[in-house]
């Protein structure tokens, strides 16, 4: 039963995030920007909720549904622009579809193949917070441009934020030093991808890349 209400509470949660997204839009209290930003980071928190609620032998069944849903739901908005708050410039992005294609496989590989959903809570929360504050905070303060119109201040932010989420959720699994060798290393190493991806495609490169970064040091230390 608790599959079932993990299943329900996520598109609670996920029409409840792009809902909100949309009436402040319409307010005009967020911009385009700010908008699909705020839906970016609100619905990375499905993972937490996925950890919560999604247990078991059939929990990764019951986990790969929510993203293979958004998969079409994201590529329909794309082609129609049916949900403007989640595109940018209202002629679509791709990017709102590589997003749930990372959350399926990081579905797949963490609580089906290794069964350590933790390790792909750290590359959702980091896409999440990581790169949509960085992209909040670089559109209104970047004055220094480095690539593909990325800023010093977004990517100083994209390192903060990567840093707090990998030593926040480090910490539930390891021992403080451990933890922050891994938030240290995993941090950087999502900011450096998030630096030079192109934008959209940083929606897989990123949660992919630092949640495979997070693995493979945790098994050296």
């Amino acid at each position: 039963m608790s599959n079932v209400w993990g299943l329900i509470l996520s598109y609670v949660l996920i029409f409840l995030v792009i809902g909100i997204s949309t009436v402040l839009q319409n307010k005009k209290i967020l911009g385009e920007e700010g908008a699909r930003k705020f839906i970016h980071i609100g619905v990375s928190n499905w993972w937490i909720l996925a950890m919560i609620f999604f247990t078991g032998d059939n929990a990764v069944w019951f986990a790969m549904i929510p993203p293979i849903t958004f998969i079409v739901l994201n590529y329909l908005s794309y082609r129609l622009n049916l949900l403007k708050a989640m595109e940018r410039g209202g002629k679509g992005n791709l990017g709102t579809v590589y997003f749930p294609i990372s959350l399926l496989i990081l579905v797949i590989l963490t609580f089906g193949v290794l069964k350590r959903p933790e390790i792909g809570a750290i590359g959702i929360l980091i896409m999440g917070y990581g790169d949509g504050l960085a992209a909040a905070v670089g559109s209104k303060y970047g004055k220094h441009q480095l690539v593909f119109g990325k800023s010093v201040e977004g990517t100083v932010t994209m390192f903060v934020a990567s840093f707090v989420v990998a030593l926040s959720i480090g910490l539930i699994y390891n021992s403080m030093w451990t933890a922050l060798i891994l938030a240290v290393g995993v941090s950087a190493f999502a900011t450096l991808i998030e630096l030079f991806t192109p934008k959209g495609l940083d929606n897989l490169s990123v949660p992919l890349g630092a949640s495979l970064i997070y693995y493979l040091l945790f098994l050296v230390f």
